[in-house]
């Protein structure tokens, strides 16, 4: 199976194809779901179930994107916690929000029973952790917050990580699995219930003509009643793009010469926090361990997040070796809370699902059942509190104000300052940078055989310069989180379109790329 990235996920490892479902000649849906995520995944298994004829639309395999990639942690409390919630919401939402957390748990815990998924599920007790005074003061609101809610988290001595703390906290009824084993099942029941897949296929746009919305992609248009963007940012240009921020996040599976892994869900309160759990595959257990999270394209070098994180866990845990490496993408949204219904400003039949923060597997299958209720009775419980248009001044207005700063800054101070670069830069092998050329920025990867990739440098989304990043081995969009691979092929969107290829192989030579 292939994901976003150069790196190899431990999931992946696990299973290298899937089945490849085509949708054939049938040009015509009821829903259209546009991507093989577990939201997309998730939303079609509901709705086919449901009575309605479904067609899932993947542009890359299932799993390409942040499921390929999460560490597949399942809980009931969430990276904007309760105290927060009832700040910026009210206590009611937060509740409700807490409400959500218990009933995905319990969709997902059902759909395992009921479908017999092989996909380790298992239930874990969470711990929460702080590891100074002010850690400390924050872990005590957060425990407020969440017994307000219903959520119960309870201080105890117990300390499955070892990880020296001032004070630690038991939450329990939380679970995880393998995230690919998972959504397979799903599909497989999907399929098995009429619903059609096609991979290698990207929805590029859509608008209404008539009573009906007509999906354009680079396979042909395909006519349906209703659109599910669940593609994290939908594809074009919508408010969706200005509320939301991308973000990498990086994990480690680890081999520990003393095989103490803990069998337990870990988290400390670091901005970024870390996070901990061990997994089993074919009798061999890893520790994956993940954090150092950053802004899509702030960081070329990203081998140092990861040399970082493994810094820090070597502190604690007795390590052999690292097994994998990878990161993944995930989306902030401007409030804490995700992005889940109709999608402002596209025709009233057209969804959207975004903004999960470090919450994937849950606000997913939180997204599968928001909008399937949505489509079939045109109201869900959740409908106002993940609703896209929402409004809160108060709540997120200064993240909106940050991250559409930080987009500005790299629309337009990145241009101003690659306009004063003057001198071609001689590139090692495995190595890619930014050059102008001529008065041209362009985007240059030299691969191991000493051939220049040389690409547009602009995204195709925003026109965002691109930024290299080197472990993926890909191009990162800083403003939205459009990513390619060398060849300009689309990687994650909102891009639609894949970046020019500028030159040949020969052109290196004409350009003294070196």
């Amino acid at each position: 199976m292939k994901r976003d990235g150069a790196l190899e996920s431990l999931w992946q490892s696990e299973v290298e194809m899937y089945g490849d479902g085509s949708a054939g000649q049938k040009t015509d849906y009821d829903i259209v779901i546009t991507g093989a995520g577990i939201t997309g995944v998730s939303t079609a298994f509901s709705l086919q179930n449901k009575g309605f004829e479904c067609l899932i639309v993947e542009a890359s395999n299932i799993g390409f994107g942040t499921t390929g990639g999460t560490t597949a942690h399942l809980n009931n409390f969430f990276d904007a916690s309760y105290d927060e919630m009832i700040r910026d919401f009210g206590l009611e939402k937060a509740k409700l929000l807490a409400h959500a957390a218990r009933e995905a748990l319990e969709i997902i815990s059902q759909n395992i029973t009921d479908y017999g998924i092989e996909c380790d599920y298992s239930a874990r007790t969470g711990y929460l952790f702080s590891l100074d005074e002010e850690q400390e003061k924050i872990l005590d609101d957060l425990v407020e917050g969440s017994r307000q809610v219903g959520i119960g988290m309870n201080e105890t001595d117990k300390n499955p990580f070892g990880i020296p703390c001032t004070k630690i906290v038991e939450i329990p009824d939380q679970a995880q699995f393998h995230p690919l084993k998972y959504i397979k099942g799903l599909l497989s029941e999907y399929m098995n219930s009429g619903g059609m897949i096609v991979e290698g296929c990207r929805v590029t746009g859509v608008e209404k003509k008539e009573n009906h919305l007509v999906v354009s992609t680079t396979k042909g248009n395909i006519v349906c009643n209703h659109l599910v963007y669940a593609t994290h940012l939908p594809p074009g240009k919508n408010i969706m793009h200005f509320r939301n921020a991308p973000y990498r996040s990086y994990v480690l599976a680890l081999k520990l010469k003393n095989n103490n892994y803990p069998q337990a869900l870990g988290y400390d309160l670091f901005e970024p926090y870390h996070y901990y759990r061990s997994h089993t595959i074919d009798g061999e257990e890893d520790l994956i361990a993940g954090g150092e999270d950053h802004k899509t394209g702030d960081i070329e070098n990203t081998d140092e997040c990861f040399e970082k994180l493994k810094d820090y866990v070597d502190q604690y845990f007795d390590i052999e070796r690292v097994a994998y490496k990878w990161s993944s993408q995930f989306y902030e949204p401007a409030d804490g809370l995700p992005y889940i219904g109709h999608l402002p400003g596209s025709p009233e039949n057209v969804y959207c699902a975004t903004g999960y923060s470090g919450n994937g597997m849950i606000f997913g299958t939180l997204a599968a059942k928001t909008l399937s209720d949505l489509i079939t009775t045109g109201d869900s419980m959740y409908k106002d509190l993940f609703a896209p248009s929402r409004v809160k001044p108060v709540a997120g207005f200064s993240n909106v104000v940050k991250e559409g700063a930080d987009v500005f800054k790299h629309l337009v101070f990145d241009k101003f300052m690659v306009e004063r670069l003057q001198t071609l830069a001689n590139l090692e092998k495995d190595e890619g940078k930014l050059i102008n050329y001529e008065g041209s920025l362009v985007a240059v990867y030299k691969d191991r055989n000493g051939i220049n990739h040389i690409l547009e440098s602009a995204c195709t989304h925003l026109q965002c310069t691109v930024k290299w990043n080197r472990e993926e081995k890909s191009w990162d969009c800083p403003c939205h989180g459009s990513r390619f691979g060398i060849d300009g092929e689309i990687l994650t969107g909102p891009a639609v379109k894949k970046l020019k290829n500028v030159g040949t192989p020969e052109d290196s030579e004409r350009l003294d790329l070196g």
